[in-house]
């Protein structure tokens, strides 16, 4: 099953890319086993969000931009509030990715 690249441009993904490229500036790891790492975290960073996070929000703001290219909804809202459960979060824009699931198990 393949996933989506998209956590690796989360805090968490920019961290391990910089990891791994500096073990293989360092010839601890070779190019194909960083590879294999960042697949890896492709798939349980979806795996984690689909069955560890059950928490909701409510997003309300501009909707400022939206495309969809290749099955994939792009959003960009600004002055975005998102309501959680015990918290209320703004900002000044936030970018929405929103791809279509896996029903694999």
């Amino acid at each position: 099953m393949s996933s989506y690249e998209l956590y690796r441009r989360s805090s968490l993904g920019v961290a391990l890319t910089d990891t791994l490229d500096e073990l293989i500036t360092d010839g601890h790891i070779d190019p194909q086993t960083a590879m294999k790492v960042l697949s890896q975290f492709d798939s349980s960073f979806a795996d984690a969000l689909h069955s560890k996070v059950r928490s909701k929000a409510t997003i309300k703001g501009h909707l400022h931009i939206y495309r969809l290219c290749d099955d994939v909804w792009t959003f960009i809202v600004e002055r975005p509030t998102f309501r959680f459960e015990n918290e209320t979060v703004v900002a000044d824009k936030v970018k929405v990715v929103a791809c279509k699931a896996s029903t694999a198990s």
